[in-house]
């Protein structure tokens, strides 16, 4: 429980705090992270251990099959890029966080002028299926979650921090990804654009899909 509380307070401090300073992202993240691991537990922690890079937009995405939140068992991006849409991937740090609960309802609250577009949205998190499961009907998603409990796919994406003490989550990144399985665009910077984020997305997918025909 302790645990789950100083978590909860270091997601809750990045999130109020992000928007407010023009520090590197993952500068400013393991900085609050030490800071607050040493406040609540009196012991000093070593520095996270580093992401894998970000990966460069205009190649194929990295390959990954996860366990999905509907209980029909995995999704893979092959099963994405077979099913023709362009493909909106995002990593949020937690289910019920107030930061990815405010993404997810902008996210469904734009659902049709993402049909519109021919686009599936789909999370992805280091939360266990059944809390996103959870989420997911809670919030009444109409799109679904992938549990990447190993953090192996958010360090493919470079999307992944490990705090030591902490474990390992999602930064708040989100890719585009066409039919072709094509990385056409990473969003790093939405911490401090949650509010507006599903709307940068969607004019975004509309200018790629416009150069590409």
């Amino acid at each position: 429980m302790l645990r789950q509380v100083i978590f909860g307070s270091f997601l809750a401090l990045f999130a109020s705090s992000i928007a407010a300073f023009s520090l590197d992202r993952r500068a400013f993240v393991r900085d609050v992270a030490l800071t607050t691991a040493a406040v609540a537990t009196g012991v000093t922690v070593s520095a996270p251990l580093p992401a894998f890079a970000v990966p460069v937009t205009g190649a194929k995405a990295p390959f990954f099959e996860l366990p999905n939140s509907r209980g029909s068992g995995s999704t893979s991006l092959k099963n994405l890029i077979n099913s023709g849409k362009w493909t909106v991937l995002y990593f949020y740090p937690g289910a019920f966080s107030k930061g990815c609960t405010l993404e997810a309802r902008g996210f469904q609250r734009d659902i049709e002028r993402y049909r519109a577009l021919n686009a599936q949205i789909v999370g992805v998190s280091v939360d266990p299926v059944e809390k996103n499961a959870q989420f997911c009907s809670a919030e009444g998603l109409d799109f679904y979650m992938l549990s990447d409990t190993g953090g192996r796919v958010s360090n493919l994406y470079g999307s992944a921090l490990s705090v030591p003490g902490f474990g390992m989550f999602s930064n708040r990144q989100t890719y585009i990804i066409d039919p072709e399985g094509n990385l056409r665009w990473v969003f790093t910077d939405v911490e401090s654009r949650i509010a507006r984020h599903s709307v940068e997305v969607l004019e975004k997918l509309n200018e790629l899909e416009t150069v590409k025909a």
